[in-house]
């Protein structure tokens, strides 16, 4: 590759079932110049996030699918290369929504800086990025819950689950986390101070493992996954519980939905309220979450952990992993390193 080249993926095929390393393509293009107002971005970490699974399908969703033949777009942190934007100069580290890719050109006013001595940049990928931002605002605004409160957070090992207990529990509340191994159990109790946790793989019934685990029930549940975990939560919610829908993990891959819902008639009686939520409905208070999630780090109030796999050859791998549930806190892959600083 030429220094005026890029390596980008596509997306090669539509996967049924569970994606292959086959619906990736990785191509060699011209490396792209900016155009007025734009800034060409060289990739230092990009992410890969359970979402991208819907991204893959032709279907509406939440999020706008890829079309085969087309880049594949990624959260990404990386450093200004070249800049026709007042707000941006060579060197500066920023992040947006660009591509899985070397280098990705964006219009500047769609990029945030990123501030190298608040913390590393590559939590602006995760606990001080969108899965941090979602955790805080799935757990403030939608389970909301009160000193003494009980919550269970599902996929609580991930990105969004280990922020989201963590903040859960600074609001007073009392925590159990769901991981798929003992090693992910251990880290939530051990090391974020999740109360304790539920290893949903080695657990034969997940009923009575969440009545032990919450013997004065469950009054919020944040949800990542969905399927037989969400099922046993459902029978230990409380008289007014509340439950943030985030993602429902269990299905993506899913080439048929179950039927259902079965289970809503558990809302009569515990006058439960469901609610699902977007990160995106909270752009107009990003700044704040930032500030907070920022603030408890420095005070060393808030954990996080980041499994990162190396290079771009590596991201449909990492990607594929997540469903695997092989990764600790945010799946980053690192692309390049910073030139400056």
């Amino acid at each position: 590759m030429t220094d005026d080249q890029t390596r980008q993926w596509r997306l090669a095929s539509r996967p049924t079932g569970e994606p292959t390393a086959e619906n990736f393509e990785l191509v060699t293009v011209d490396r792209p110049d900016p155009g007025p107002g734009e800034v060409l971005v060289r990739t230092l970490y990009l992410s890969v996030d359970p979402y991208m699974r819907g991204r893959m399908r032709d279907a509406e969703s939440y999020a706008e699918p890829w079309g085969v033949g087309e880049p594949m777009e990624a959260g990404v942190v990386g450093e200004v290369a070249e800049s026709n934007h007042d707000g941006f100069e060579p060197g500066d580290v920023v992040t947006g929504n660009l591509l899985w890719a070397d280098h990705a050109v964006a219009d500047g006013d769609e990029l945030r800086p990123v501030d190298p001595d608040l913390a590393p940049v590559s939590t602006a990928l995760g606990v001080l990025g969108m899965p941090g931002i979602t955790g805080y605002f799935g757990m403030t605004d939608v389970v909301d819950p009160d000193p003494g409160d009980t919550v269970v957070v599902s996929a609580a090992a991930g990105a969004v689950g280990s922020v989201t207990g963590q903040v859960a529990s600074l609001a007073g509340a009392r925590v159990v986390g769901v991981a798929g191994s003992d090693s992910k159990c251990d880290w939530l109790t051990d090391e974020l101070g999740f109360d304790a946790a539920v290893n949903y793989k080695t657990t034969e019934d997940l009923g009575a493992a969440f009545a032990e685990a919450c013997p004065d029930g469950v009054d919020g549940y944040f949800d990542n996954v969905g399927g037989p975990i969400t099922d046993a939560v459902w029978g230990q919610l409380n008289r007014n519980a509340r439950v943030a829908v985030c993602g429902q993990i269990s299905l993506y891959n899913a080439t048929e939905q179950p039927t259902g819902p079965r289970k809503l008639s558990q809302l009569i009686q515990t006058r439960a309220t469901v609610q699902g939520f977007l990160v995106g409905d909270y752009q107009d208070r990003w700044g704040h979450a930032m500030e907070r999630l920022a603030g408890y780090i420095r005070r060393g109030d808030l954990g996080y952990e980041e499994t990162v796999t190396e290079g771009l050859d590596a991201a449909p791998d990492a990607f594929l992993g997540l469903f695997e549930g092989e990764n600790i806190g945010k799946q980053l892959v690192k692309v390049g390193e910073r030139s400056q600083g």
